[in-house]
């Protein structure tokens, strides 16, 4: 692990690979860098890998003072100019999905496309807006947090994926759960959803969506129908059976990136 070591804070992250555009992985909240370690070591087969450790996660030190999405946009921007990559494609899990569209907002065509992986990319459940709300509060939070954890190992065989939910996400407590809720529930309240906040970016930048889950035939034809009107954005299914397909099924995720940029590299939006 790398350090970089700003006014503010210190970025620790991994480099490794060679070519351009570097992928830049980024963890969402409560998930450690660690999860991007299979997928890391199969795209740097092709190029550059630049894995960011969110501050307070993981090998990171914590933290003793609130931090926000912003902050971790400050932190991304930074890495960025720091490895001297000329382009940068950000691969981001769940709600790290915010962080990337900042990217494309404040570096333009240095960042030629997005990868989003498995997120709500749609307008965010009522369900799931009472857990964010639940995260946030000291006599709900873990509770609501171990509901999730039920949720996201339901059906799921591989040992793997289900020892990352309880043991690495499991890591962490009350407050960064907390801050994950206010900051994931204030992007929904402002944006309404990812595909609106990416519609909202002048000129759209290509974007595709790799997702395991939900089984939802719905979901997955939304997605479509969306892409059917804006061609800059795509939607692929991969065959794993939890939330975390970087985990179960690298290889697949790998290739599915590297048809992304090889269809940057040609125009071809599709």
């Amino acid at each position: 692990m790398s350090k970089i070591d700003e006014r503010t804070t210190s970025i620790y992250f991994d480099d490794w690979g060679q070519g351009e555009p570097a992928v830049l992985l980024l963890p969402g909240w409560c998930v450690s860098r660690s999860a991007f370690d299979a997928l890391g070591e199969e795209i740097g087969k092709h190029r550059r890998v630049l894995t960011l450790e969110l501050r307070g996660h993981g090998e990171a030190p914590s933290v003793n003072s609130d931090f926000s999405t912003a902050d971790l946009l400050a932190d991304a921007l930074a890495l960025v100019e720091a490895s001297g990559a000329r382009q940068v494609i950000p691969l981001s899990l769940s709600h790290a999905g915010w962080v990337a569209i900042e990217l494309r907002r404040a570096l333009g065509t240095r960042v030629p496309g997005i990868v989003l992986l498995d997120w709500i990319v749609l307008e965010a459940p009522p369900p799931f807006l009472d857990a964010l709300q639940g995260l946030q509060d000291p006599g709900r939070w873990q509770q609501t947090r171990d509901q999730l954890f039920a949720l996201w190992s339901k059906g799921v065989a591989d040992p793997a994926v289900r020892g990352f939910i309880h043991r690495d996400m499991g890591h962490y407590g009350f407050e960064m759960w907390a801050r994950a809720g206010r900051e994931i529930d204030a992007a929904y309240c402002e944006a309404h959803s990812p595909l609106m906040a990416l519609a909202a970016l002048t000129p759209p930048v290509p974007a595709v969506h790799l997702y395991a889950q939900p089984e939802d035939a719905q979901y997955l034809e939304s997605q479509q129908n969306f892409a059917t009107a804006h061609p800059w954005f795509q939607v692929q299914k991969l065959p794993a059976q939890s939330h975390f397909p970087m985990i179960e099924v690298p290889h697949l995720v790998a290739q599915a990136v590297e048809e992304f940029i090889a269809r940057l590299a040609t125009g071809a939006p599709r």
